[in-house]
């Protein structure tokens, strides 16, 4: 005979399972927020770079004539 659904006790393989599943989640979580820190260190770096060659033809531009 099967067990009826949640009328007896909790089968192992589906607590633990679900413990996995959890456990993947949280890592999954924590690493999707390191990356997204990465993506704006690296934003915050294109932009300074940008600048700072813009910042460099201007004053080459000033200083050619």
């Amino acid at each position: 005979m099967s067990p009826e659904p949640g009328g007896g006790p909790e089968d192992p393989l589906t607590r633990l399972e679900r413990e996995y599943d959890e456990e993947y989640d949280r890592r999954r979580l924590a690493e999707e927020k390191r990356n997204e820190r990465y993506l704006w260190w690296y934003l915050a770096y294109f932009l300074f770079g940008i600048h700072l060659v813009a910042f460099v033809m201007i004053l080459a531009i000033k200083h050619a004539g």
